[in-house]
């Protein structure tokens, strides 16, 4: 097997990470994260076609109306469509209506109003509220498990590992302004979960070889540990990836946001189990003395 030296390169790796981290907080403070509808509040619109409506059609009719924001899907059948429209100055009736009209200038049939409802901002921060707390309790009950499962030192690369993969994921939307909305937080929660996973799998070969090589000292033995999982990491990876492109490209508008932070967090979250966490298990000091003084307090409780 070809041992790649990995932590030869792992201030280049830190000064990657550093840029990536300060770019992403600095936007995520200064323009935010852009949120849809689901956090901001708006109106919903409900219409009906006599045929199957053409949605990328709707979409060009409302952006060249002025509504940039307005997001149009199918609501049950293939005839009826649901608008979704960011906080509008004005009467929700007239908006409504105003929709109403240009959807029929376009329109081969006839196109009638539903219903219009009104969604407040309150649920919104709700929703923004309990989906930050979640992703808070998810990165301190991961930390604990691997507290258990290995040692201290692996649960804070590991916590780092997941925190750099949010912030830069966060600040990949923050800086393009992509629409943020409760399918993008669904996928950044299934991208520390990916992450964890990956993060795992290397961290317990590391632990494996601390115990089994005899020779060799940290950077060695993280090396050789990085270059036996390299192939699960990248077929893991690559695998992921060509099911994300496709849903990319075929999935439709409602589901780009969402393949868009996996994809983002996968290419990231592979980085960081590479980098980030061994990164900071030698940052730490990692050794073998670690290990030999966990073997001890295990030989001392056996009966």
């Amino acid at each position: 097997m070809t041992v790649l030296d990995f932590m030869g390169k792992r201030k280049l790796a830190a000064v990657f990470s550093s840029i990536l981290l300060v770019a992403s907080i600095v936007s995520l403070a200064t323009q935010q994260l852009s949120l849809g509808l689901d956090f901001t509040g708006g109106t919903l619109i409900e219409v009906g076609y006599q045929q199957p409506a053409n949605l990328n059609e709707i979409r060009s009719t409302l952006k060249a109306a002025g509504y940039d924001d307005a997001v149009a899907q199918n609501y049950g059948k293939a005839t009826d469509v649901l608008v979704r429209l960011a906080p509008q100055e004005g009467e929700k009736e007239s908006i409504a209506n105003n929709i109403v009209e240009e959807l029929n200038k376009t329109s081969s049939s006839e196109v009638t109003l539903r219903r219009v409802e009104f969604v407040g901002p309150q649920v919104g921060d709700e929703l923004r509220d309990q989906s930050g707390i979640a992703m808070i309790v998810a990165l301190g009950v991961m930390m604990v498990y691997i507290l258990f499962r290995f040692h201290f030192k692996f649960s804070v690369g590991a916590v780092a590992a997941l925190f750099h993969d949010v912030i830069i994921t966060l600040g990949f939307f923050s800086v393009f302004q992509i629409p943020f909305d409760l399918t993008v937080l669904a996928a950044v929660l299934a991208v520390i979960g990916y992450s964890l996973n990956d993060t795992i799998v290397v961290s317990d070969r590391i632990r494996e070889n601390f115990h089994e090589m005899r020779k060799g000292d940290a950077i060695q033995i993280i090396n050789v540990s990085l270059s036996q999982t390299l192939g699960r990491t990248l077929i893991t990876s690559i695998t992921t990836l060509l099911v994300l492109v496709a849903l990319f490209v075929f999935g439709g508008e409602l589901i780009k946001g969402f393949s868009i932070a996996l994809m983002v967090g996968v290419l990231i979250g592979t980085y960081s189990s590479i980098y980030v966490a061994s990164n900071i298990l030698l940052a730490m000091g990692i050794c073998k003395e670690d290990f030999i003084h966990v073997e001890a307090e295990v030989m001392d409780d056996r009966p």
